[in-house]
């Protein structure tokens, strides 16, 4: 039985009375502040105004805000807090645009903003479309749950998506017969089953109803067609039974109890009908009672009474009180030969049991009056709401066995994105387009040049991200670079990918493999100003026999260009030749001052640090320095009032400090840029230096005017060989740079002479 849509209460220009829903909604959940409340509405309602009149026929006018106000009524049946309510009323302004998240969370607060946020993140679910065969059914939704998973993590996002889902499909009757069943699709495949595990009855069941009547049009016609016909004669017997049972409750002593007739949903009756092949005339719970107690023993008891008083259907008695429901539904189910010999279910439990499936999750906020975001309570409601969605099998197919797939599902370290067909891609949480491209196909994966990511092209370094639809562009022919296999690049992230491009590469002639090698090695070690190694020795050093067979692994992309560099510092590190020892980085230069007290000072020499008496910071807390006159540094928090003041008044005398156990063992290290010159050159050279947290002892910038070539020569601190392949290799990819070596000491030095 589709639930009848609450009227809100119109002032006599036909807009909506504000301050009667809100008297009427702090009604029913006792608002914390009734004046932001209305702020939030007056605010919705001002921007709907302003925005042109929706150009689809079956919207009416304001529809924006009044579903802004319907997601409240419906949430605020569920008992959810304000915070929620606010989010609510105030999302479909964000999602259409008219205001930002970050507007939202300087007026309203954090909470707010982060919910709306939450609620736009589960809309890529409504992107999914039909699998192709090349994915079944059953993949696919369990890809939507878990994907559920890392995006919701607090169960109100769920239950504002719902109530939001409720409002679109009451209002989709007017809209074309293909938008209808998209919608109906959708809810019932994903939000109906996810309002039942969250054992949210009361919306399930609308959920179902609406989905069904667009869904299967004729059935659901003639299954109300019989409802209605024997309406009126089902309501006067509904009411006789009711009489009865209350006298007979009165007389067991049971003075506190309700008792009323419960209408059968339309969808629920349609499912029974065809998963025990029977007419409409063999649904017994047609006719239906539902008795509510006290206590426990009391459904007992009138369960005693009911059948003392009437037969009871052989294989129609269910314990659901002894044994719940997955979702924690509990009551008692019977089914009797009741007055007129007519088949009548009766339903038994108690008035909190009752709340609890109407209510489900929800009700627990009720009782426990407890912040549903409080600390005590964050870890244990998040893997109950896991615990819920990991059980979405029941209702949305046999995704096999679960305990297979359980750590992956709760791991936080997945992602979920789309194809372009919809489909629903698992991936590390560190992956990019690279990665998602060998994951869809090997040979997309080999063809991959560049990528889309939601319609805007991206870097194939780019760090993906959950709902993210993700588009590969391909050469037609053609295979994979081996600098993808170069993990300072960021490239590939994957071991997948990263097996995939080896098996490539080896499939190619040894001859081709050790040629491109040795280049890769000579130009790797060149640059370095590396050279006069024992390559035999090094060469064993990695497990290979000979430098040809090393080289011959560095072009398949077995070995690593960096292993080798790393190996190399490690066995000709204690040699005694002077120039070989600089070349190899082994001459540390201490970058700060460690004190006892655990405190490394960056870039401040040998002074003294003090803890400031004003905030006390501790080990963890964010922390900066203040140079004192004759006392050292002074260690402060870094949301200090005094510290902001003297931030503000004295900027030159603060430094950053760090907390530290030992100091950072750093190697000076000159080297060369040549680029062609364009606006902008250092300063994604310094960009790449920042992100790298390297220290810049020096810089030296020259421009031959003739060949409009800039020559950059940096000093700049290193913790090994491996660090400074990877920022060559970084300065490398930026635009317009032509090469980048190290220099010898005194080059750098005679030069800037």
């Amino acid at each position: 039985m589709v639930k009848v849509r609450e009227d809100q209460p119109l002032t006599a220009t036909g807009g909506v009375d504000i301050g009667v829903w809100l008297d009427r909604l702090n009604a029913d959940v006792s608002l914390r502040d009734v004046d932001e409340m209305r702020a939030a509405c007056d605010l919705a309602e001002r921007l709907a105004s302003e925005a042109e009149k929706p150009h689809k026929a079956w919207l009416e006018d304001g529809s924006s805000f009044r579903t802004g106000l319907e997601m409240a009524d419906i949430l605020s049946d569920l008992k959810l807090d304000q915070e929620a309510l606010e989010a609510a009323v105030l999302y479909r302004a964000v999602r259409e645009g008219r205001i930002s998240l970050q507007a939202v969370e300087k007026r309203f607060g954090g909470g707010v903003a982060r919910l709306i946020e939450g609620v736009l993140n589960m809309a890529a679910i409504s992107q999914q479309q039909a699998p192709s065969h090349g994915m079944s059914q059953h993949n696919q939704q369990d890809n939507l749950r878990k994907m559920l998973v890392t995006m919701i993590d607090d169960v109100r996002v769920a239950l504002i998506k719902i109530a939001e889902r409720t409002c679109a499909l009451r209002q989709v009757r007017e809209a074309p017969r293909d938008k209808r069943l998209r919608v109906a699709r959708e809810v019932f495949d994903i939000y109906a089953p996810l309002a039942h595990r969250l054992g949210i009855g009361q919306l399930k069941w609308e959920l179902e109803d609406l989905s069904f009547r667009y869904l299967h049009e004729d059935d659901y016609k003639t299954i109300a067609k019989l409802l209605a016909e024997k309406r009126l004669d089902r309501d006067h017997y509904i009411q006789d039974v009711v009489s009865r049972l209350e006298h007979l409750l009165e007389e067991h002593g049971i003075s506190r109890y309700q008792v009323d007739g419960r209408a059968k949903h339309i969808y629920s009756i349609w499912r029974k009908m065809k998963r025990k092949r029977i007419d409409f005339s063999q649904v017994y719970d047609v006719r239906a009672v539902r008795i509510l107690v006290p206590e426990v023993t009391d459904c007992y008891t009138a369960l005693g009474i009911v059948h003392s008083q009437w037969r009871h259907v052989p294989n129609e008695f269910d314990d659901y009180i002894a044994n719940p429901k997955k979702n924690g539904y509990q009551s008692l189910h019977t089914a009797l030969i009741g007055p007129e010999n007519k088949v009548l279910e009766i339903q038994i439990r108690t008035f909190a049991m009752h709340e609890e499936a109407e209510l489900g999750v929800c009700a627990h906020w009720r009782y426990k009056g407890h912040d549903i975001n409080a600390k005590s309570r964050g870890y244990e409601e998040k893997i109950a709401w896991l615990r819920q969605v990991l059980e979405w099998q029941d209702e949305v197919g046999d995704l096999g066995d679960l305990k297979v797939g359980l750590s992956s599902d709760v791991a936080p370290d997945r992602i979920y994105v789309f194809t372009p067909d919809g489909h629903v891609i698992d991936l590390p949480r560190v992956a990019t387009p690279i990665d998602f491209a060998y994951r869809v196909h090997t040979e997309i994966g080999h063809r991959c040049r560049g990528a889309k990511i939601n319609g805007r092209i991206v870097p194939l370094t780019y760090k993906l991200k959950t709902g993210q639809q993700i588009e590969i562009l391909t050469a037609t022919k053609g295979g994979p670079s081996r600098d993808w296999l170069n993990p300072s690049l960021g490239f590939v992230k994957t071991s997948r990918a990263r097996a995939k491009i080896q098996a490539w590469f080896k499939h190619q002639a040894r001859d081709q493999n050790l040629e491109e090698g040795r280049v890769l090695f000579e130009k790797e070690f060149r640059r370095l100003d590396l050279e006069g190694f024992d390559l035999d020795t090094l060469a064993k050093s990695v497990n290979y026999q000979s430098p040809d067979d090393m080289y011959a692994a560095i072009g398949a992309g077995d070995l690593r260009i960096g292993q080798v560099l790393h190996q190399a510092q490690q066995l000709f590190g204690d040699t005694e030749d002077e120039d070989q020892l600089d070349r190899l980085l082994t001459k540390p230069r201490r970058s700060g001052k460690v004190k006892d007290d655990g405190i490394t000072v960056l870039g401040v020499g040998n002074l003294k640090t003090a803890m400031a008496n004003c905030c006390h910071p501790v080990p963890g807390d964010q922390i900066v320095g203040y140079i004192t006159q004759g006392r050292g540094v002074t260690i402060h928090r870094q949301d200090c009032p005094n510290i902001l003041q003297l931030r503000a008044e004295e900027p030159r005398r603060i430094v950053d400090v760090e907390w530290g156990t030992q100091a950072h063992t750093q190697y000076p290290v000159d080297i060369e840029i040549d680029a062609w010159d364009r606006s902008g050159l250092l300063r994604d050279v310094t960009s790449v230096l920042t992100h790298e947290r390297v220290n810049v002892l020096a810089v030296n910038t020259v421009t031959n005017t003739t060949d409009n070539i800039a020559r950059l020569k940096i000093t700049l601190e290193v913790d090994g060989l491996e660090s400074l392949g990877r920022i060559f290799s970084r300065i490398q990819q930026l635009p317009n740079v032509i090469d980048v070596k190290r220099l010898r000491s005194g080059v750098s030095k005679k030069a800037a002479s």
